[in-house]
């Protein structure tokens, strides 16, 4: 089982990202994927999620609007498009797994084989 995080980078406030996480070595229509982030001194936070089984979506309430989850074609990798990015949003982020559905609580316990991280920048 495989999760890797990846397209992190630098950007001026305004800019966009978009994150992959490729995954492998499980059914991704069993489990939900989910995007965490940490900033430095804080604690990881849920910042979106999508179940595999439909793509529903959940958000978080500070990236509604500017970030979207999505499923590629191939199926096994899941992307977040990043828009209107701000400093507060610089951070080190990570894909993880959950059984079925979103987790509403975010809680980081609940999610596993956290992939490595990508480092995302934003500042002037």
């Amino acid at each position: 089982v495989q999760l890797q995080a990846s397209g992190g980078g630098s950007v001026h406030p305004g800019g966009s990202l978009k994150l992959s996480c490729a995954t492998s070595g499980f059914t991704l229509d069993h489990y939900a994927i989910a995007w965490f982030r940490q900033a430095p001194g804080k604690e990881r936070e849920g910042v979106s999620c999508i179940r595999g089984r439909d793509s529903s979506t959940i958000y978080v309430d500070s990236v509604k609007g500017r970030f979207t989850i999505s499923r590629g074609n191939a199926k096994n990798t899941i992307y977040l498009q990043m828009d209107r990015l701000t400093p507060e949003d610089t951070a080190i982020c990570y894909c993880a797994k959950t059984w079925g559905f979103c987790e509403r609580s975010w809680s980081a316990l609940a999610h596993e084989d956290w992939g490595q991280g990508t480092q995302v920048t934003v500042s002037s």
